[in-house]
């Protein structure tokens, strides 16, 4: 078992890695964390995660952009491959849920979509991705076989989005509890709220700050 001392160097290794676009360091610090005894979940939540948030807040900030969120995604995804497999049943069932997400039919704008989508990844939600372009029964359906908790419609134009109303008119109508986010450019609270959505995004940066936020949450259960 890892001393304090080491197991600290170790998590700030993580994290620098992501906040550094470091996919070496990522993988050299992933496995040094399993040879010392570093529990796998806390090596992802308290280091390549919190990583992460730093990533989040230089990205609010505007000294970081998407090229660096997703450069930063690819040191943590290097991490997340080694430690994942090593995640006790107990920690798995921690921070527990599944999210369908995807573009609805006639749009193919998808960066929001995969920051959002690797957000979720990492607070440990397991993921259906749909892609772009799916057709509106699509959602409902996969939300239906997968009983997730959350479903989440992206959309970039004023003609994709109103798509949406009747994707969670019918979701709603079979599951009452899910949760639907929404997300795009055209969107506001309002026409989120008249949507019937639970919430919403009106574009990437603020997408990938609330997913960044919800990690930061579930890190502290």
């Amino acid at each position: 078992m890892a001393s304090e001392e080491v197991k600290k160097e170790i998590l700030d290794d993580l994290k620098r890695a992501v906040i550094e676009f470091d996919e070496d360091l990522a993988r050299e610090a992933s496995n040094r964390a399993l040879a010392e005894g570093v529990d796998a979940y806390e090596a992802i939540m308290d280091g390549l995660a919190a990583g992460m948030e730093v990533v989040g807040q230089l990205f609010e900030d505007q000294e970081y952009f998407v090229p660096e969120v997703l450069m930063s995604a690819d040191a943590l995804y290097a991490g997340l491959d080694i430690l994942k497999p090593h995640i006790s049943q107990d920690d798995a069932r921690k921070v527990k849920g599944q999210v369908v997400l995807g573009v609805v039919q006639g749009d193919v704008h998808d960066i929001g979509k995969n920051l959002v989508k690797m957000m979720f990844e990492i607070a440990g939600f397991t993921v259906h991705d749909l892609g772009v372009d799916v057709p509106l029964d699509k959602f409902v359906e996969e939300q239906l076989r997968t009983d997730s908790d959350i479903l989440c419609l992206s959309a970039m134009m004023t003609t994709t989005m109103m798509g949406m109303k009747p994707v969670i008119e019918a979701v709603k109508a079979k599951n009452p509890k899910v949760k639907v986010l929404v997300g795009g450019a055209p969107l506001t609270s309002e026409v989120a709220a008249k949507l019937g959505a639970d919430g919403y995004s009106d574009n990437a940066n603020n997408a990938v700050l609330e997913a960044i936020r919800m990690v930061s949450s579930l890190r502290q259960l």
